[in-house]
């Protein structure tokens, strides 16, 4: 089913049933997906589909704790952090080796880290290095650094930056609503972007190439919606902006003092195939990157449209216009 009269073109790949609230995903290089189910604290496969078309999923694994976001250091090995932010915030970050798995087999995900009793609400993460992850904790308004042993089975952790910008604001909405979220790492220019949904934030910081640390200040770079995850195209100089309870896909400068030229390029009007929008990864197929991007949804478990009807949660297929820089 397609979405009509939007700027980007809506496919559904996949359903769940009412009440999952997909949190996130990874696609592999066959563009098979690895999508994340909070409240079931499930982990779920999709098998590739053909544009246009829809597959069934296929549960890998539930965890003992929710799954929430993914890194893939090397092909086919993923880091997983799991949190259990609302009891006892036990977290953690599992290797899934997936080289030479197929369809069916046995998963059995590896502890390789147990995180600090600081820990809070793990997130977003992304890579800032072969080995270097960034891992988002909306609970403590910091971001964590996680180093990767050598053989990749055991890992250290250290606050990585903590900064006002991250603030988790408690009470203020029921579910409780993050504060720093998506976190995403531009190669081509050594920022560091990331969301803080309560505070309605889009914000990047320099990194430091020799040693990953955070150079100087974080900027903003935009605001004004309660942003969840989001995707960077850093050939066109935009970031692709989930508003998880505001149902959009938000297309957002990666520079400063640009806010004027944010635009919701799916969702609005409202359309009822993008409710509760969370996570985006962008396709592998050849020509994909900056195109063509899958997205997971919660169908409004979180907070339910203006109709307050919860639909079914979702993975979508969306095809962006052909990007183009924006004017200096």
């Amino acid at each position: 089913m397609e979405a009509k009269n939007q700027k980007a073109k809506l496919t559904t790949v996949a359903v769940f049933p009412k009440g999952y609230f997909l949190e996130n995903l990874a696609v592999r290089s066959d563009n098979s997906l690895l999508v994340t189910a909070l409240k079931t604290r499930e982990m779920w496969y999709v098998p590739p589909a053909k544009p246009g078309g829809q597959v069934e999923p296929m549960l890998l694994f539930t965890l003992d704790y929710p799954p929430m976001s993914m890194v893939e250091p090397e092909p086919d090995v993923f880091y997983l952090c799991t949190s259990d932010g609302y009891a006892t915030h036990a977290s953690g970050l599992h290797r899934i080796d997936l080289r030479g798995w197929k369809p069916g087999q046995a998963i059995c995900p590896e502890l390789v880290l147990t995180f600090p009793v600081a820990v809070r609400a793990l997130n977003g993460s992304c890579l800032i290095g072969p080995r270097t992850i960034l891992v988002a904790d909306s609970f403590a308004s910091l971001i964590w650094r996680v180093d990767l042993s050598d053989d990749g089975r055991s890992a250290s952790s250290s606050i990585w930056l903590k900064h006002y910008s991250m603030l988790y604001h408690p009470g203020e909405m029921k579910p409780e609503q993050p504060g720093v979220n998506g976190l995403r790492f531009s190669n081509k220019t050594s920022y560091v972007y990331y969301t803080s949904t309560v505070l309605k934030l889009f914000m990047r910081v320099r990194v430091d190439r020799e040693t990953l640390a955070p150079l100087g200040i974080p900027e903003y770079l935009g605001g004004d919606k309660m942003m969840d995850d989001f995707l960077l195209d850093e050939d066109a100089g935009v970031a692709y902006v989930t508003t998880h309870r505001e149902n959009t896909i938000d297309r957002m400068s990666l520079e400063p003092d640009r806010n004027e030229e944010r635009e919701s390029v799916a969702g609005n009007p409202f359309d009822e195939e993008l409710v509760g929008p969370s996570s985006g990864a962008w396709g592998r197929a050849p020509g994909e990157a900056g195109r063509v991007a899958f997205f997971t949804t919660d169908g409004g478990t979180t907070a339910p449209p203006p109709d307050g009807k919860v639909r079914e949660a979702k993975v979508l297929r969306v095809e962006f216009p052909a990007p183009r820089k924006l004017a200096a």
